[in-house]
């Protein structure tokens, strides 16, 4: 296994400074945040311009990773694929595709993305919608030696009453997205919130599992006691539950050294990349940098074995 990060916590900082930044505190790999340049949008950035992205750009990229000793472990372009608005459908499909086609000519065999949903209908429509949907975007991956893999984010914020907007989100579904030809973003902070023992969803789905983010999460029970698993309802705010936080690995709750004892003995050796979603070790690039630099010096003892 190798340690990586993803970029999107840097979205002011450009790619070079990130990976000079990466290649000389112990990362060894990339997640490289492939968002279309839309300014104001939280945990988004665009470090690659895949609309535009040609042989040049790649053997550019290439050069600059391989000066600092890194590797990419996948192109990250997180949006809901199943968005009820039909031209957001597409336009979203579109830059999905144009990901694919940039993974391809940097030799990077991941693109990491969400199956979505659309929020104005049921659940049950949801999974027809999917299995209509999802498999052209599988092909046109496949054709270019690139496979999806999908990050298990509740993406609550995007459903109005703050339920899951991400069918990813539970492991019951885990089988069905890898009927559709998708594999999986291992993320076990979203199963500690979920009420999921995280160790024995990895156990039951880890010949899915091509990548892994790692993030982690702060539960406050005493909260959650007062607002239920759903969350806040008087003065909701998407993305604040009132009663648990995404954290930096080692600061919440996740069992780090028996989720990458388990990816071991199922014999997983790829990244685990760092998503930084931390509010603690935000708010400027310095803070961020020391986040990751917490996140380096927990994971490191359990990955780089």
């Amino acid at each position: 296994m190798r340690l990586g990060l993803l970029t999107a916590c840097l979205p002011g900082e450009s790619l070079e400074d990130v990976a000079g930044w990466a290649g000389g505190h112990g990362y060894a790999a990339l997640e490289v945040a492939a968002w279309p340049d839309r300014p104001g949008r939280d945990w988004e950035a665009s470090h690659l311009d895949v609309e535009s992205f040609g042989a040049p750009d790649a053997a550019r990229v290439r050069s600059l990773l391989d000066g600092h000793g890194l590797e990419i472990s996948a192109l990250a372009y997180y949006e809901n694929n199943l968005h009820e608005d039909l031209a957001v459908r597409e336009a979203t499909h579109e830059h999905l595709r144009r990901c694919i086609d940039a993974a391809q000519l940097l030799g990077v065999g991941l693109v990491g993305t969400f199956v979505g949903r659309d929020v104005s209908q049921t659940l049950v429509e949801n999974l027809a919608l999917a299995e209509r949907e999802l498999p052209p975007l599988v092909e046109y991956a496949a054709a270019r030696d690139v496979r999806l893999v999908v990050e298990n984010c509740p993406m609550e914020g995007w459903h109005p009453d703050g339920y899951p907007a991400n069918l990813a989100y539970s492991p019951e579904l885990w089988g069905w997205m890898g009927e559709l030809g998708l594999w999986l973003n291992y993320d076990p902070s979203h199963l500690v919130w979920l009420g999921i023992d995280p160790v024995a969803a990895l156990e039951a789905h880890a010949d899915r599992v091509l990548h892994v983010q790692a993030k982690d999460v702060e539960v406050d029970a005493a909260a959650r006691d007062r607002y239920g698993v759903f969350g806040r309802v008087l003065d909701r705010e998407p993305w604040v539950s009132g009663w648990w936080r995404y954290r930096i690995p080692g600061l919440g709750q996740v069992d780090w050294r028996r989720v990458v004892d388990t990816l071991f003995q199922a014999g997983y050796d790829g990244v685990v990349s760092v998503e930084h979603e931390d509010p603690v070790w935000s708010g400027d690039p310095e803070r961020v940098y020391r986040g990751l630099e917490i996140a380096r010096r927990t994971l490191d003892p359990h990955v780089n074995v």
